[in-house]
């Protein structure tokens, strides 16, 4: 059973949390409006897309910060019960640092879970409305911009291969597109058209300028026409995801997309395992950053609770630098998505284990 201090402090921890978030979105909101108003009176949005955009926007934006958000608070209300000698009191009455930390532990769980259901299920959603308004209305490059649709290359089957040089998401034209068939590791035909259109009334292909080269033991055999209709079994939207698609999807459905977009041989597959990895990453900070913001705070300076909000807020963004600093390198580097992902949470786990060392003491 929780005793009365655990509580006491396990109430602090989730109301001052509470309290943060409701503070920093509104002001997330007005900046985020007053960046965006002209654009939006411009293109005489519905105020009900508006509306939905920015309940989608605070998910977003809760998310994106939660780390700042946590640490924040935390260092807020322990520094002070440190000020007021209540942290002397509580140690001074035989309470071991560590059996202090207990409730700060029990608020991180119920952050974590929370923040993982989050991340599971609302975020995914979230993001999806958040960005498809951001591409509707407010990006230049409109509706076009939300798909990769530049130099797609994707393995279709166990032995097919297609590339297209640019895909044309409002006329569904492709341009240079050419499909490859393999037999045990050789080539079997390759066909080429200029464009290739797809046909929604009967969903066929249209190619244009199509030419086939079947490969022949002894002889190539050359076949060609201005115009060809056939069947493939692929969508060309379906071969040029939504450059945000994988923060829209849900936990099965996202591994599901990256298993298949594995065996396309999808040149984006590290942006996807990145966004996979951080819905385990973020919850798991929770805990790291409760012992770090304890282990700074619970200790009363010369400075009092202003000096604990500087190193705070010092240690906050830092920790958020890191982690977009290396999931940008997961993205464009070799350096695996998972070891990228976890470096945050590494770095900062032994730190947090030095400071409640140093805490202890």
């Amino acid at each position: 059973m929780l005793k009365i201090i655990d509580k006491y402090i396990l109430k602090r921890y989730l109301a001052t949390f509470s309290v943060m978030l409701l503070m920093f979105i509104p002001i997330g909101i007005v900046i985020d409006v007053s960046e965006k108003v002209n654009k939006m009176i411009a293109n005489k949005i519905p105020f009900k897309e508006i509306a939905i955009y920015y309940f989608d926007f605070t998910i977003y934006f809760a998310n994106l910060l939660f780390p700042i958000f946590l640490f924040l608070s935390i260092i807020w209300f322990t520094s002070k019960l440190a000020n007021n000698t209540e942290i002397i009191a509580i140690l001074s009455s035989g309470i071991s640092f560590t059996r202090f930390l207990r409730p700060y532990i029990l608020g991180a769980t119920a952050v974590s879970i929370f923040a993982l259901l989050m991340g599971f299920f609302m975020v995914p959603k979230a993001n999806a409305g958040f960005n498809s308004f951001r591409f509707t209305y407010l990006n230049n490059s409109g509706v076009s911009g939300m798909r990769d649709n530049s130099d797609v290359y994707r393995q279709i089957s166990d032995d097919e291969y297609i590339y297209v040089s640019n895909f044309n998401t409002v006329s569904k034209v492709a341009f240079n597109f050419t499909l490859e068939k393999f037999k045990n590791g050789k080539l079997l035909y390759k066909i080429n058209a200029s464009r290739l259109k797809w046909n929604e009334k009967d969903s066929t292909y249209t190619m244009f300028n199509y030419k086939k080269r079947t490969i022949g033991e002894l002889d190539d055999v050359f076949e060609s026409a201005e115009k060809k209709d056939t069947v493939f079994k692929f969508d060309l939207e379906d071969l040029t995801p939504l450059v945000y698609i994988a923060e829209t999807l849900s936990y099965t459905d996202l591994t599901n997309f990256i298993d298949k977009e594995r065996k396309r041989g999808s040149s984006n597959i590290n942006s996807y395992l990145v966004v996979l990895y951080k819905k385990f990453s973020i919850p798991v900070a929770a805990f790291i950053l409760t012992i770090i913001a304890v282990s700074v705070s619970s200790m009363k300076r010369r400075g009092g609770m202003g000096a604990n909000l500087a190193i705070g807020i010092l240690l906050a963004f830092s920790f958020v630098f890191l982690d977009k600093i290396f999931g940008v390198l997961a993205e464009k580097s070799t350096l695996p998505p998972i070891i990228a992902v976890w470096i945050p949470n590494t770095v900062f786990g032994i730190l947090a284990l030095f400071l409640l060392r140093n805490a202890k003491r």
